[in-house]
Parts: structure tokens; C-alpha cells; sequence
């Protein structure tokens, strides 16, 4: 009995990315002779040192067809999205200047306990240490101009819309504002119970993701980008990221792991959600798949302040990633945390019994987790701003306290920031 016989897509190689092979094969079966229209979002790389007429060559020939459109960029070099038809996808596949095409595939979104209990309000009584003059850029859906950021001062310095393009702060989702609290709201409105562990933190809200909690690779990545160009300019020094896809191969060619590790190496901590499809093994999503960034699992904390009767949250992703490395790096609570609400919201109108005081949502997951370990990071580089990336993973991993039934252990507030103090002589208490 001879073999089926393979489909152009079967044989491209590394050429397609797995997650643009599945997509292909699903549009073959609606469409078994390829004469269809319809777009499929795509990211292309093109190949390095490759002359810049060759790339135009590629560029030209999508633009004689207008059902495929290619050449937004999106922040990184050779790099562009669009969308093209599958007739186009194969016409271009074999060019000289494509290094290989990707499915822009969607992403979406994956606190008075949670501070405490981590050691954070220890560091703010006994140390002074609020986060002050560190700023946190959450990329998410948006961000809510909530009392608890913008009162006594509006901490909220900068806003980009990659979905609407408007200018003026709001998040229509509400999932973004609730991590803006979780890392650095300040209580105002519930005098100082719900408050994220750093307060004085700067908060950049960047969307990426539409009032549903969706969006595409392509537009998480101009968001990174976005923070690495602004940078200086702002004082990033965090990038929180309650978002992931589906990891289809090695985070050496995924291009939000990619992305994600860029910023790492320009000196932004990056914090990543491990995803909440656990308690199965190898559920890491994508960027938290890479090395590089911190990637944080989520805990149950009973609802009490001390930490024994503490566990893995069920829904929190395991380890090993796709290329069987150990992850998460860190464990942060996660579940059931109380943080603040955007009025208006979609989260709002979804699950309105989860509201607390009208202006707070109380919600779970390892996107809540992810904002409190960026704000016990915020806390670090306050007490030693000459911590790098590498360092604060470093400081977070060995003063973790090893409860868990994983080989990483829970965060500590108090033991994180006592360690930056003493890194290279260089942090000092504030008296």
C-alpha cells in the first residue's frame, strides 16, 4: 500500500513553523485547491546580511495580489507581519531573502494577603522601600487611570494603544489594570489593604490585547520593542507579561521567546506567566519558555498569612519547557487576589460577583502572579539600582524558600531585598 502522498507544506522544512503548518492544513481541508482569499496572519524573517533588493523583491510580489498584504514592521530587524493567502505563502517560501514564516498566532491574558505574606510590606515598614523611581511596563490589555496609581501623584508616566491607537489611558478588558494594582497599587481607595508590593513604583501601561483579552504575536512584540526603544527615556527596568501562546518548538526560534529575550539582553528584568493549563507537565506557554526571562508560577495561600499550608496552584503551568528545561524559575501567589478594577470593563460585566467594594475584582491565575514578583523586583533594583537582569533572577531564585513540591521555591520579599542590599556593596538601606 503505497503513502499518502505529502502537500507542499509537509515538505517546507524549517521554512514554516509548526503552529503555520497546522494552520494550512486545517485551511487545505476547507479548501482542498487553494483558490480561497482569505489571509492568514504571518510573521516573516528574512534572512541575515540578505540584500535589501532581495527583500523588496519579496515585498513586490505580495503587493501585486490584493488579498495579501506584507511589510508592517514590528520592531526587529528583518522582521515584518501580514497577511497572505496560502497560493502566496508557497509562491514565497523558497525566496532567497525568507529565512523562515511564522503563524502569527494568538495570545492571550492569562492583594492584601499576597503582599504581606511575601515579605513586601515587612520591606516597605522596616526598610522604606517602595519601588519608588523604578518603572514597570505591563503589557496587557490596557490600563484603567484607577485612584490607587494616580493619587496623591499619577504614577501612570507613559501609555501606548497597538490595538485603537488612542492616546489617553483605558483598558476596556480589565485584566491589565488588575495587574498594574498587583504589582504596585497603593490602596488609596481601601486606606492601604489592598496594595501591591510596590506603591511608589511607575507604571507604563502598554495594550496589546483587544477588549476580549486577544491579540497576535506580531502585536505583543511590537510592544516589547516599544519598551526597548523608550527604555532610557522612562526607566524601564521591568516588563511584566500576564500573556502566553501555545510553545510549538525551541525558544531559539519562537519569535515572542525571541522578543522576550531581546529586552532581557538590553537590560530589562522580564517576568513572564507560566500559563495556567497545569497541573499536566510541559504546559509552559510562550515567552515564558525561554531561559533568559523569569518565568513565574502561581501559589494557593489559603487565604492566611503565613506560608506552610501554601501549595502549587492546580491550574498553574509545569515544566519541563518544550526544550526540557526546568521550569517555572519562581513561585508568587496568585490565586484569588484581590486588585483593581477598570469600570466598564468586559471583567466587570463577566463576573460581577467577584467584585469587591466597586473598586476592586477580585481574580486568579499565574497573570496575577507574575505583577507581584515584577513588584518584588521593583523593590530590589530601588535598594540596589545596579542589579542586572541576571543578578535579580539570581537573587530571587537563591533567597526563594524551598517549599514547594518543586525544585524552585516561593518568593521572599524580605530575603530578596536584603541580599540586593549587599550585592557588590553597592545597595544601603534608606534611613
Amino acid at each position: 500500500m503505497s503513502e499518502r502522498k505529502r502537500v507542499w507544506f509537509e515538505e517546507a522544512g524549517r521554512r514554516l513553523d509548526p503552529a503555520l503548518v497546522e494552520q494550512l492544513r486545517l485551511n487545505r481541508k476547507k479548501d482542498p485547491h487553494e483558490t480561497g482569499n482569505d489571509g492568514i496572519p504571518i510573521i516573516v524573517y528574512f534572512s541575515r546580511n540578505i540584500e535589501k533588493e532581495k527583500k523588496d523583491e519579496v515585498l513586490k510580489t505580495c503587493q501585486k495580489d490584493k488579498n495579501n498584504s506584507l511589510g508592517k514592521t514590528i520592531g526587529f530587524s528583518n522582521t515584518v507581519c501580514g497577511k497572505l493567502t496560502p497560493k502566496m505563502i508557497r509562491q514565497i517560501k523558497d525566496h532567497e531573502a525568507v529565512d523562515r514564516i511564522f503563524y502569527d498566532r494568538k495570545v492571550t491574558m492569562l492583594l492584601d494577603i499576597a503582599s504581606r505574606q511575601i515579605g513586601a510590606i515587612n520591606v516597605r515598614e522596616q526598610d522604606n522601600f517602595t519601588g519608588k523611581g523604578v518603572t514597570i511596563a505591563v503589557i496587557d490589555t490596557g490600563i484603567f487611570p484607577h485612584a490607587d496609581l494616580t493619587q496623591p501623584e499619577n504614577r501612570i508616566i507613559a501609555f501606548k494603544d497597538f490595538i485603537n491607537d488612542q492616546e489617553e489611558p483605558y483598558d476596556d478588558n480589565g485584566h491589565g489594570t488588575h495587574c498594574a494594582g498587583d504589582a504596585a497599587g497603593n490602596g488609596s481607595l481601601s486606606n492601604g489593604l489592598y496594595t501591591g508590593p510596590a506603591p511608589s513604583a511607575s507604571i507604563i501601561g502598554l495594550k496589546v490585547l483587544d477588549q476580549s483579552g486577544g491579540g497576535r504575536l506580531s502585536t505583543i512584540m511590537e510592544g516589547i520593542a516599544w519598551c526597548i526603544e523608550n527604555k532610557e527615556e522612562y526607566n524601564i527596568r521591568i516588563i511584566s507579561l500576564s500573556l502566553g501562546a501555545q510553545s510549538y518548538e525551541s525558544y531559539r526560534e519562537d519569535p515572542l521567546s525571541l522578543a522576550a529575550q531581546e529586552a532581557w539582553h538590553n537590560g530589562i528584568v522580564v517576568c513572564a506567566a507560566a500559563g495556567n493549563s497545569g497541573p499536566q507537565p510541559k504546559t509552559i506557554s510562550t515567552p515564558a519558555i525561554n531561559p533568559f526571562i523569569i518565568t513565574v508560577g502561581s501559589t494557593v495561600d489559603q487565604n492566611t498569612a503565613v506560608r506552610s499550608d501554601d501549595k502549587i496552584a492546580e491550574y498553574s503551568s509545569r515544566g519541563p519547557t518544550i526544550d526540557s528545561l526546568i521550569k517555572p524559575d519562581i513561585y508568587s501567589p496568585g490565586t484569588d487576589i484581590i486588585s483593581l478594577l477598570a469600570p466598564g470593563s468586559s471583567l466587570e460585566q463577566e463576573i460581577p460577583e467577584q467584585i469587591i467594594d466597586g473598586n476592586y475584582i477580585q481574580l486568579s491565575g499565574t497573570s496575577m502572579a507574575t505583577p507581584i514578583c515584577g513588584g518584588v523586583i521593583a523593590l530590589m533594583l530601588e535598594a540596589n539600582p545596579e542589579l542586572s537582569a541576571n543578578d535579580v533572577k539570581s537573587i530571587l531564585q537563591t533567597t526563594s524558600e524551598p517549599t514547594l513540591e518543586d525544585l524552585w521555591g516561593y518568593i521572599n520579599a524580605q530575603e530578596a531585598v536584603d541580599m540586593a542590599i549587599s550585592y557588590f556593596g553597592k545597595g544601603q538601606k534608606v534611613k
